[in-house]
């Protein structure tokens, strides 16, 4: 790892008046959450009946798998849920809390999966691409989130050794009847009032600190999804006059050239990238 491009990320959150972080799921694999989409430890020990039942060996492959009834369908999404919301965020998340906690700054983050709120208070998360806490009508008939976290719990207690659940334990709208979905993109995704709110907090975080220095951090973002983190960043670089902008991603990192004096890309494991500053930065 070049420990010039440490020193150089360290000066610059430093320096930043305010940062703006961008991270998606590189974030959550670099802290060992892989089982979405690899056959690892976890998705082993916590879906190796749903692997010899179904024949899939990723969380994804269950998201898309054509199940005969709402009742296998729940079964899979709620063990899925309570396994998401009962992960530790992972040290990547702690460290870079460390780097951050004296600085003013705000997460946009596409995860749905939780892990910055382990950490931080809901004012400085901008969850753009939903939330797995919450469900919502599948139709959707109305602009109405509904808690997740209990109805799965009671669900996921609940699954038999066929992988169903009860039939009365499949939630339905309570408006129109719809079996709910989770409020995340992939599925009828609501884009209502809790999802303008998300996307007004980090607008909001930008246009308050638009003429200050501010670090853009984008940290894991792929190739499939580039609109929703990225390609923003790099607009508000280039037109921000004191805006600076950072990549870390070990495979995707990219810096355009016009961006050559106001930015960096480091293609390093992200962990790593995060555990080396915080240890050069209680060395300064």
């Amino acid at each position: 790892m070049d420990k010039k491009e440490i020193e150089q990320f360290v000066k610059q959150i430093d320096e930043a008046d305010a940062i703006l972080v961008g991270a998606a799921s590189g974030m959550s694999a670099a802290a060992g959450h892989r089982h979405y989409y690899e056959r690892d430890e976890v998705f082993i020990r916590e879906y190796s009946e749903y692997e010899k039942k179904y024949g899939f060996h990723c969380t994804f492959d269950g998201f898309y798998y054509r199940y005969k009834s709402e009742r296998q369908r729940w079964a899979f999404m709620a063990h899925n849920n309570q396994v998401i919301i009962n992960s530790p965020a992972g040290q990547p998340y702690y460290d870079l809390h460390t780097l951050l906690k004296d600085k003013t700054f705000f997460v946009l983050t596409t995860n749905q999966d939780t892990m910055f709120n382990q950490i931080l208070p809901e004012e400085k998360i901008a969850a753009i691409q939903g939330d797995d806490r919450f469900v919502q009508c599948g139709r959707p008939c109305c602009d109405e989130l509904w808690d997740a976290v209990e109805l799965t719990k009671k669900m996921d207690a609940m699954i038999d050794e066929n992988l169903e659940i009860p039939e009365d334990l499949v939630p339905r709208c309570p408006h129109c009847g719809a079996v709910m979905e989770p409020w995340v993109r992939g599925y009828n995704f609501l884009e209502g009032t809790r999802y303008k709110k998300e996307h007004e907090k980090w607008q909001q975080f930008v246009v308050e600190h638009q003429n200050e220095k501010i670090l853009f951090l984008e940290l894991g973002v792929g190739r499939m999804t580039p609109m929703f983190i990225q390609e923003p960043f790099l607009n508000f670089t280039y037109n921000i006059p004191k805006a600076f902008y950072i990549n870390i991603n070990p495979k995707d990192a990219l810096l355009p050239k016009e961006l050559k004096n106001k930015g960096m890309a480091i293609h390093e494991n992200i962990a790593e990238v995060l555990k080396e500053a915080v240890k050069m930065k209680n060395n300064m």
